[in-house]
């Protein structure tokens, strides 16, 4: 008798065993399918930005960005300095008409 009962307790523990890593491997394929579908998505990410940047090197137009904020730049310093001389060049007007 008492080894009956010794085998069923033995089979309840072996059970709840079975039943944890039947938990856990459910768990894990859960989230292997998760990075999968992330990974899925990064790589739909990639080819997307590939195919915008139609073959061009990242770090050349990295550069030609810049080059483009310098210009921009430039272009306002000047438009800044216009606009200071044709209100200079205005007040002058409206001295010579008073």
């Amino acid at each position: 008798m008492m080894d009956t009962a010794v085998m069923t307790t033995d089979l309840d523990k072996l059970a709840e065993r079975v039943e944890r890593a039947a938990a856990l491997v459910t768990e894990l394929r859960a989230k292997v399918a998760q990075a999968e579908s992330a990974r899925a998505d990064l790589q739909r990410q990639l080819e997307d930005t590939r195919g915008r940047l139609q073959g061009q090197d990242p770090t050349a137009l990295v550069g030609e960005l810049a080059s483009l904020k310098q210009e921009q730049r430039e272009w306002t310093a000047e438009r800044k300095d216009i606009a200071g001389r044709i209100e200079t060049l205005i007040k002058k007007l409206e001295r010579i008409d008073t």
